[in-house]
């Protein structure tokens, strides 16, 4: 398996929407609200891929995973990391987050962060044992409850 960083010449946005929505449906009926993940497009997927840094992990020719950071002042967001329900627990996330951290690295940030839904307790133990720790809640807007965990990762 491998990680690679999209560039301009990437030619599989069809794929990588497919592979994003594939990783993130056992949250459906889950979660409230619903995953951000419904709401991308082909074309608002193709512009994320220019405004952000973005990677994806390879088994051979197949894309298995992905991940998307974006630089903040004091750390690197990590966002829509998704691996293929028939990759996990395969080492995707893994290689995916070291890219990550090598890219924090490179723009001499500190450390990572990403939110997680409070309901997927599965999420923050696995975020848990990669280094992260919990740093804060909030709550989407009109929601009167946390609807998310902010979590760190000092590196």
């Amino acid at each position: 398996m491998k990680v690679i960083r999209i560039d301009r010449r990437f030619d599989r946005i069809e794929e990588l929407l497919a592979l994003i929505l594939a990783s993130f449906a056992y949250m459906d009926g889950r979660i409230e609200p619903p995953s951000s993940a419904h709401a991308l497009t082909a074309e608002t997927l193709r512009r994320k891929t220019e405004d952000e840094i973005a990677f994806v992990a390879l088994a051979e020719r197949d894309l298995v995973g992905c991940v998307f950071c974006k630089p903040e002042a004091d750390c690197l967001y990590i966002g829509k990391l998704a691996v293929a329900p028939s990759a996990q627990r395969r080492g995707a996330g893994r290689l995916l987050l070291a890219a990550a951290e090598e890219t924090a690295r490179e723009l001499k940030l500190p450390a990572l962060r990403l939110q997680t839904r409070i309901e997927l307790s599965e999420n923050h133990a696995t975020f848990a044992a990669w280094g992260f720790a919990e740093t804060g809640r909030s709550a989407h807007p009109g929601f009167t409850r946390p609807t998310s965990i902010e979590m760190r990762k000092v590196l």
